[in-house]
């Protein structure tokens, strides 16, 4: 096998993880029985990965090999273009506009996943919106105006200094080492083990803010 055909099989496996890994979390609705995990990595021993949550509560998990790993990491708003399928979680402002805490934007390989907005839990009242980037998107003294267009609507929401603005990069099981911010949808089971199919950790000092 050639050196390219090398390389070129290891960039399909890549972006196959890195979607495996983030098309679970696009496409959770509020409804599911799933928990949510957001917390700092304290072990993995083996499949069992013990999180400290951002309560303060000590959260095991069961990360199995077969489970799929995605970075995430820090990007320019100025990289968010027109028509970028992206990811936004928002909460309603004193005078009733939508104010974005995070804005995630997709590999172009998931456009469409999760389309359409729902309740969402990192906030209080927050709510999660995906869908691609209205080319209605205005700047303002305070920040940008993004209309975010979906299927069957679209929501406007002011991406300012303050929002972190992130997108999904390659990573591996070797990356997850004490200290790791972590993101993951548990699914729980009978026996009422915690169990990860994916797992979404911060690369360069961020966090998924998710």
């Amino acid at each position: 096998m050639t050196v390219t055909r090398l390389v070129s099989l290891r960039a399909v496996v890549v972006s196959a993880l890195l979607l495996s890994s983030s098309y679970a979390f696009a496409q959770q609705s509020p409804v599911s029985s799933n928990t949510r995990v957001r917390g700092t990595v304290e072990s993995l021993d083996g499949e069992t990965l013990h999180v400290k949550s951002r309560e303060g509560a000590d959260v095991t998990l069961h990360l199995p090999q077969s489970a799929g790993v995605a970075g995430v990491a820090k990007m320019s708003l100025a990289d968010v273009k027109v028509g970028s399928y992206i990811g936004v979680t928002s909460v309603p402002d004193s005078d009733g506009s939508q104010k974005a805490v995070e804005v995630h934007v997709f590999p172009e390989a998931m456009r469409g996943a999760g389309d359409g907005t729902r309740p969402w839990d990192l906030k209080p009242n927050s709510n999660m919106t995906n869908g691609a980037v209205d080319d209605r998107t205005v700047a303002a003294n305070d920040g940008h105006t993004l209309t975010v267009r979906y299927k069957g609507g679209e929501r406007k929401v002011l991406v300012t200094p303050d929002t972190t603005v992130v997108t999904f990069v390659p990573a591996a099981r070797s990356d997850i080492k004490a200290g790791t911010p972590v993101f993951a949808i548990a699914t729980k089971k009978p026996d009422g083990t915690l169990d990860v199919a994916r797992l979404s950790i911060g690369r360069d000092g961020v966090s998924p803010p998710m």
